[in-house]
């Protein structure tokens, strides 16, 4: 088994991402599982995507994946998007971490094969879609056990937690729509503005001051 993901977890993420969706309307939405569990000496992969309103565009969207071993600990950055992907082959994890997934696709996941004990601990998704002007960012955490724990018996858990998540991402679906019409709307009220005030200027500075005069009325 490559991957085992906690469904408790999951689901209250789920719930803090439609929130924060309400919250924060201009901020850019990420969707990461918020814990990973991975058997060691197997392949893992960590998945990332975005929403965006706007299209990916090479020349200016950037993306990092970065590593920490602890909360404390400083972040090390392991691949990014700068035009291409950049792979930094990190020593730590020498040749056993590639990208798998597709910016046009919004997918920004990465595989890590081979997972080892010391692959444990925080990984960061980091996303910048302009005209997008806010960085979105997904954390997850990673822990690599040495056996397959016991199977339990998940079945109502696994039902509950797939209705919420089904409603959770018909809510989610339309926030990211609102937010985008809303945000478009917004940009074509600050052009209309801005060209407003171009007309009035050129308006003002256009006409000869003979027309300027002529335009008040002479007092009886």
């Amino acid at each position: 088994m490559g991957r085992r993901e906690h469904l408790a977890p999951f689901v209250p993420s789920l719930v803090t991402m439609a929130f924060s969706l309400l919250a924060a309307v201009d901020g850019m939405e990420i969707t990461v599982p918020s814990l990973i569990y991975a058997l060691n000496g197997t392949d893992i992969r960590l998945p990332c995507s975005f929403n965006s309103c706007y299209k990916v565009d090479n020349k200016q969207f950037s993306m990092n994946w970065t590593y920490r071993s602890c909360s404390n600990c400083s972040e090390e950055t392991f691949i990014q998007f700068d035009k291409k992907i950049i792979n930094q082959r990190l020593e730590r994890f020498q040749n056993r971490v590639e990208f798998s997934g597709n910016p046009i696709k919004n997918d920004l996941s990465v595989m890590i094969r081979d997972v080892q004990l010391q692959d444990g601990g925080e990984y960061h998704c980091y996303v910048l879609n302009p005209p997008d002007r806010h960085k979105g960012t997904g954390k997850i955490r990673l822990e690599v056990l040495t056996e397959v724990p016991p199977e339990r018996d998940s079945t109502v858990a696994v039902l509950v937690g797939a209705s919420v998540g089904g409603f959770l991402a018909i809510v989610i679906l339309f926030l990211v729509i609102l937010k985008c019409v809303r945000r478009k709307k917004q940009q074509n009220l600050n052009s209309d503005d801005q060209k407003t005030e171009e007309e009035v200027k050129t308006d003002g500075e256009g006409n000869p001051e003979g027309e300027l005069k002529a335009s008040i009325p002479e007092a009886p």
